[in-house]
C-alpha cells in the first residue's frame, strides 16, 4: 500500500493511510447500497480522525497515579508472615478503605 498524503488522501486531509482507507471504505459502502454516502456520519468520522480527544477530566495520567498510591498504601499495611489468603483480604479491605477516602487533592 502506498503511503497517504494530502495530496492523494481523501479531500487532502491529513490522514494516516488506515483513517484514509477506513474513509475509502465507508464510501465504497455507502455506494454499493445506493445511499448518499456525503453525510453527517462521514463529517463526524472525519472530525473524529482530525480532532485529538479532549482532556476533560484532567487526565488519565492524575487518575492512574491516584489508583496507584491508594494501591501502595494498601499493599504497605500487609504482613510478610499473613496466609495469601489473609493478606489478600486485607488489601481488597484497604483498597476498600482507600476507594472510600476519595481521590487525594
Amino acid at each position: 500500500m502506498s503511503d497517504a498524503t494530502p495530496q492523494s488522501t481523501f479531500r487532502g486531509l491529513p490522514l494516516t493511510p488506515e483513517q484514509d482507507a477506513e474513509v475509502r471504505h465507508y464510501i465504497k459502502k455507502k455506494a454499493q447500497h445506493g445511499a448518499p454516502w456525503d453525510t453527517p456520519e462521514l463529517e463526524a468520522m472525519l472530525r473524529d480522525m482530525l480532532e485529538p480527544p479532549s482532556d476533560d477530566d484532567g487526565g488519565l495520567g492524575s487518575t492512574v497515579d491516584e489508583t496507584k498510591a491508594a494501591t501502595e498504601r494498601a499493599t504497605a499495611s500487609i504482613d510478610e508472615t499473613m496466609e495469601p489468603i489473609e493478606a489478600c483480604e486485607e488489601r481488597n479491605a484497604a483498597m476498600e478503605t482507600e476507594g472510600m477516602r476519595g481521590p487525594k487533592r
